[in-house]
């Protein structure tokens, strides 16, 4: 087996994932048994470059762990053969990752302009914004909280009628780049609260008295890197010091137990924490906002994908929060709710007892900074197309996701602190 290892180092040199083609590319899902296995995964990946999928870093596996991971095409064999060799449980996700890439797209022929039901580009998104603060002038405001690294405006929309002392939900899409059904949500969501107000009951009462900040992208930066350049990537733009690796994870830049368990500092990883929190200027410009608004934002909700989770504090630490009861009985209703429309299973609970430790995590953060009602959704699916989510799924996630944040914003109305 080890020299199979050797065989797969040396091929592996000269190759790198950052191609724009992912033809011939494999996502694998192993479950590995023991140590051991666990052991065989950590030597590929120190090998090779493994783009780890679920959880997010080769350093979260553990045995009897549900574990799916991206290898590049010339080293798919070898791989597949390591596995086999050494009796790691495992299935081909993804047998060609860009075919799968390309199913996403549901028509080749692209229409021009906005669409609720197709995957848009940063400019569309951002044109969309203006469009509807302009065609709903009662309802919604836009405004900028920031500039990305590259320089692109934050823009942040303020959804609800005007009104005297109300309080807010605030709600952000887009933290991890290649995670495009999660933006997808966000602008589902402000269409519904134009759509629908004055028609459903539940959202008119939810706009008349609350107000919604949503931050559609906060990622905006990577995000038109996986428009432009390449499709997998995760992490902000920023340049590094002292290395020739670009960016931080975003979800591990907060103050929330800092790159203590779950996150790297190594700018290379995936998980890189950054080289302090708030180091980048958007997980800054996000956090300047909230705690600018403590005494009006009672709830925050961060939407990421894939896997079907509802997830609340804590993630950095295994202890549970002062209001444990609550927020699991809270994410308990919201994920029947959801799961009410097309039978969606979500699994739900604190963060690292439900998935794995990560610490710096927007969630975290905000719940210790007093923001109760602190909430992460990792969307659809459970992994057959993993990042890769066609967009004949955008509607059926956005509607079953909208009824758990229609049921939690409605719980925080009605309990207000």
């Amino acid at each position: 087996m080890w020299a199979l290892l050797v065989l797969i180092g040396a091929a592996s040199v000269s190759a790198h994932l950052q191609d724009l083609s992912f033809d011939g590319q494999k996502v694998f899902r192993v479950i590995p048994r023991n140590d051991e296995q666990v052991e065989i995964l950590n030597s590929l990946a120190s090998i090779m470059q493994v783009d780890f999928w679920q959880p997010d870093s080769v350093t979260l596996v553990r045995p009897k762990m549900q574990v799916d991971f991206r290898v590049g095409a010339e080293n798919a064999f070898e791989v597949e053969e390591l596995l086999k060799e050494s009796g790691v449980e495992y299935r081909v996700m993804i047998d060609n990752l860009q075919a799968a890439l390309d199913a996403q797209f549901d028509s080749k022929s692209r229409a021009t302009g906005h669409s609720y039901e197709k995957y848009n580009n940063w400019d569309t998104i951002a044109a969309w914004t203006a469009d509807i603060a302009a065609q709903n002038p009662d309802l919604v405001s836009r405004s900028v909280i920031g500039n990305t690294y590259e320089g692109r405006p934050m823009y942040l929309l303020k959804v609800g009628k005007s009104g005297p002392n109300k309080k807010a939900i605030f709600i952000d899409c887009g933290f991890h780049a290649r995670e495009w059904i999660s933006p997808a949500f966000c602008q589902w969501f402000v269409k519904e609260g134009v759509e629908t107000y004055g028609k459903d009951t539940v959202m008119t009462t939810l706009l008349d008295n609350l107000d919604f900040y949503v931050l559609p992208v906060v990622n905006i930066d990577g995000y038109v890197y996986t428009w432009t350049n390449n499709r997998m990537w995760r992490k902000t733009r920023s340049k590094n010091a002292n290395s020739f690796c670009y960016g931080t994870d975003p979800n591990r830049n907060f103050n929330a137990g800092w790159c203590t368990t779950g996150a790297s500092s190594s700018p290379c990883a995936d998980t890189y924490c950054g080289s302090a929190p708030e180091s980048e200027k958007e997980t800054k410009a996000l956090a300047d906002f909230i705690r600018e608004h403590l005494s009006t934002i009672k709830a925050y909700l961060t939407i990421h994908s894939y896997s079907q989770l509802l997830l609340f504090p804590y993630s950095y630490t295994y202890s549970l929060p002062s209001d444990y009861q609550e927020l699991n009985s809270i994410a308990s209703a919201a994920s029947k709710q959801l799961a009410s429309l097309y039978n969606t299973k979500y699994t739900y609970g604190p963060g690292a007892a439900t998935i794995y430790p990560a610490a710096g995590g927007s969630d975290d953060w905000a719940y210790d900074q007093g923001v109760k009602y602190s909430f992460t959704f990792e969307l659809r699916d459970t992994g057959r197309y993993g990042f890769l989510l066609p967009e004949s799924q955008i509607k059926p996630t956005c509607e079953e996701t909208l009824l758990a944040v229609k049921y939690i914003a409605n719980y925080v109305l009605e309990h207000l602190y």
